[in-house]
C-alpha cells in the first residue's frame, strides 16, 4: 500500500481513509458527491472519491482462491505474472514483455507483490497490463488507487554519472534508441509505478517516461519527488482515476511533474499529491504552430499524506512554469488546496516573468487555492464558450482517441 493516511487523520488536504479529500468545515456537516458514500466522518467535506473499476478486465483482475486458474475470467492468450505463485509463466514483468512477439495485441495479469525492476516496452503493437487485485476490497465506494492496488514497481535510479532523466524511469515506453515507432495503444490499469531513489528530491528521478507512444492508465499511482511524470517527444498520455505523487523539477523542488517536448499529456480526474513545493506543478515545452500542452481537468491538487510535518506547502506550490516560451498548461474544474501559491503560475528560473507566448489557463478552479483574483497578468482565465470550443479532450487529441479505455468512467 502506497502513502495512505493514518485513519482517523483530520490533517487538512490528506487522502483520508475512506480515499476522500479533507478539508475543514465551519459547522459539523457533509457533503457528498458520490450517492453510495456512506457518511463516517462528520467534520470533513467530500470532494470525491477514486473507486472506479474497468468493466472489461476486472473479472480477469479479481484474485482468485488457489483452486482455480489465476487466468478465469482473462482473455485468451494471458500470460500471467507473479513472485510466487508457481502457476505464474514469469517470475518478473519485464520477462513477460520481452517474450512477446513483435505483432498482435498483448495482454499480461501481474500477480499481488512487489516488483523491483524496471519496466521498458519497446513492442509497437497493443499491450495491456492489468494489476491483480483482491475482490473483497476492489469495489468498495471508499477506497482509491493508493489503497487498493496490490501490484506495485519500483525502482531506484536517479540522474548521476552520464544517466539521463529517460534512463532513470522505473516505467518506460518507448521504441528503441534510434527508432521512432513505439506502442500504438499501451495500458495499464491498478498497478502502482514508483521511483525510490530517495525519501526527498536527490535529483531527476522519473517513475514513468513516454516517447514515440501512445499511453493510458486507469487507477494506476505514479510517485517520485522529481520528474515523476513524463511526457516526452512524439508521445500522447492519458491518466484517468490516478494519484500522482512529487516534490521537484528543477534542482531540488516541484511538485507533480510533466515534462514534454512536443504532444499531449490529459490528466482527468487525478490526485495531484504534493509533497513539497518548487518549480511547478508542470513545466512544458510548447512548439511551434500546434496547441500540444498539458491539460487537468476535473481533478484535485493537495498536500500529500506523506508530505514531511515540518515541511511548509501553504501558498507555496505553483500551477506551472514554462520549459520554453510557447508552454501551454491548462486546468479544468480543478479543486486546488490551500498549497497553491495566490499567483497561480510562475516564470522559468533565472527569468523575471512568464514569456508573452506561453498559453497558461484556468477554468472554474474551486478551494482554498482556486481564487483567480492575483493570478499574473498573463494568465488566462476561460469562459464557458472558450473551453467548450477549443479545450474538450476531443478537441485537444483533434479527435476521439481509439487508444483510450472510455467505457473506464471514474
Amino acid at each position: 500500500m502506497i502513502y495512505e493516511a493514518t485513519a482517523p487523520s483530520r490533517q487538512e488536504g490528506t487522502i483520508n481513509r475512506y480515499g476522500c479529500i479533507v478539508v475543514p468545515l465551519p459547522t459539523s456537516s457533509c457533503v457528498f458527491e458520490h450517492p453510495n458514500f456512506v457518511a463516517a466522518d462528520l467534520s470533513t467535506t467530500v470532494y470525491g472519491e477514486i473507486h472506479a473499476l474497468s468493466p472489461n478486465y476486472s473479472a480477469c483482475q479479481l484474485q482468485q482462491n488457489a483452486e482455480t486458474s489465476p487466468l478465469t475470467g482473462c482473455p485468451d492468450g494471458t500470460l500471467f505474472v507473479s513472485p510466487t505463485d508457481s502457476r505464474a509463466h514469469f517470475k518478473t514483468v519485464q520477462a513477460a514483455v520481452e517474450s512477446l512477439p513483435e505483432t498482435g495485441d498483448a495482454i499480461i495479469l501481474i500477480g499481488a507483490g512487489e516488483y523491483f525492476e524496471k519496466v521498458h516496452v519497446t513492442r509497437s503493437a497493443p499491450l495491456t497490463l492489468l494489476g491483480q487485485l483482491d475482490p473483497t476490497t476492489a469495489r468498495d465506494p471508499a477506497g482509491n488507487a493508493s489503497q487498493r492496488n496490490l501490484v506495485h514497481i519500483w525502482y531506484n535510479l536517479y540522474v548521476l554519472h552520464g544517466l539521463t532523466d529517460q534512463d532513470t524511469s522505473t516505467l518506460t515506453v518507448a521504441p528503441p534508441s534510434g527508432q521512432q515507432s513505439g506502442n500504438t495503444d499501451f495500458k495499464a490499469y491498478n498497478i502502482d509505478f514508483e521511483n525510490r531513489a530517495a525519501k526527498y528530491s536527490i535529483s531527476q528521478a522519473l517513475a514513468g517516461s513516454f516517447m514515440h507512444a501512445n499511453v493510458s492508465f486507469y487507477g494506476c499511482t505514479f510517485a517520485s519527488w522529481q520528474d515523476t511524470w513524463y511526457t516526452g517527444v512524439d508521445a500522447y498520455s492519458y491518466a484517468v482515476d490516478t494519484i500522482i505523487y512529487g516534490q521537484a523539477d528543477w534542482c531540488i523542488n516541484v511538485c507533480i511533474n510533466t515534462l514534454s517536448n512536443y504532444w499531449n499529456s490529459w490528466f482527468q480526474n487525478v490526485i495531484l499529491a504534493n509533497r513539497a513545493c518548487g518549480g511547478g506543478i508542470v513545466a512544458w515545452a510548447g512548439t511551434e504552430g500546434t496547441r500540444n500542452g498539458a491539460f487537468i481537468a476535473d481533478s484535485k491538487i493537495i498536500r500529500s499524506p506523506d508530505a514531511n510535518s515540518t515541511t511548509v506547502t501553504d501558498s507555496r506550490c505553483y500551477l506551472g512554469r514554462p520549459w520554453n516560451p510557447l508552454a501551454i498548461t491548462v486546468y479544468l474544474r480543478t479543486y486546488m488546496d490551500e498549497s497553491i501559491h495566490p499567483n497561480g503560475f510562475i516564470h522559468w528560473s533565472h527569468k523575471t516573468s512568464v514569456p508573452k507566448t506561453a498559453y497558461f489557463a484556468e477554468y472554474r478552479s474551486s478551494g482554498p487555492g482556486g481564487s483567480t483574483s492575483k493570478r499574473l497578468p498573463q494568465e488566462y482565465i476561460l469562459t464557458d464558450t472558450q473551453v467548450n470550443e477549443k479545450f474538450s479532450l476531443e478537441s485537444v487529441f483533434a479527435g476521439k482517441p481509439t487508444w483510450i479505455d472510455f467505457e473506464y468512467v471514474a
